[in-house]
């Protein structure tokens, strides 16, 4: 017997978010064995095609050189938003930053090989439920926690804590989501991202409710914490 509920959940495997097709859930639109991209992650571009964001949005993306860009589920990624990939870099350590290796001949020969040289920045992380605005940039190596904001035209170059707004160029931190350092835990316990689909549907009223005492008081009921 069918489930009613079930049957009207959007289907995460679908590669168009609404029917106008500017929105698309990215994790079935990416290839690059380097990144990986959970349910429900949406890229909105009503001027471009939005399935091109592997192309125009992550840029140089050498997967061989190692690092990877992991992006977490239910994030809200606007028009323009893109992420630089540790290739981007040149070589810092030396007198000259100019990659003479990559065009062939005798540069070549007296040099070592560029992506050895490369600084490694390490993995970009975007965690869940993170809304990034139009046209930021996100730098190598950036970690953005749980719940993040990043203000539109944002140059993100340094880590970003979970529930926190950032934005500017360099982002610098604007301030916590919410005062209460105690929901802000709480929500972090919940995961609420990791529910089962049914479950999800269930807990929409109490995620979209802006009466956060009563938010509060019901994810310590469903936590069973005094």
């Amino acid at each position: 017997m069918s489930n009613p509920i079930k049957n009207q959940i959007p289907d995460p495997n679908a590669i168009f978010a609404n029917e106008y097709k500017t929105t698309c859930f990215l994790k079935n639109i990416v290839t690059a064995p380097n990144i990986i991209i959970g349910d429900y992650t949406y890229y909105d571009d009503d001027v471009q095609d939005p399935t091109g964001f592997e192309k125009s949005n992550i840029l140089y993306n050498w997967p061989d050189f190692g690092d990877k860009l992991i992006i977490g589920k239910f994030c809200c990624i606007a028009s323009g938003t893109q992420f630089v990939m540790d290739p981007a870099n040149h070589r810092m350590s030396s007198v000259t930053t100019y990659p003479f290796n990559v065009f062939g001949g005798a540069w070549t020969e007296n040099t070592a090989p560029h992506l050895s040289e490369l600084p490694f920045k390490g993995d970009t992380i975007i965690g869940n439920d993170v809304w990034i605005g139009r046209e930021c940039l996100i730098m190598p190596g950036v970690k953005i926690g749980d719940g993040a904001i990043v203000a539109s035209r944002s140059v993100v170059v340094n880590d970003i804590p979970a529930y926190t707004i950032a934005g500017g160029n360099p982002s610098k931190i604007i301030k916590k989501r919410f005062e209460d350092e105690e929901l802000i835990e709480l929500l972090l316990k919940l995961k609420w991202w990791d529910f089962e689909p049914e479950q999800l549907v269930k807990a929409l009223p109490l995620l979209c409710d802006s009466d956060l005492s009563s938010v509060k008081k019901q994810i310590k009921d469903r936590l069973q914490i005094q």
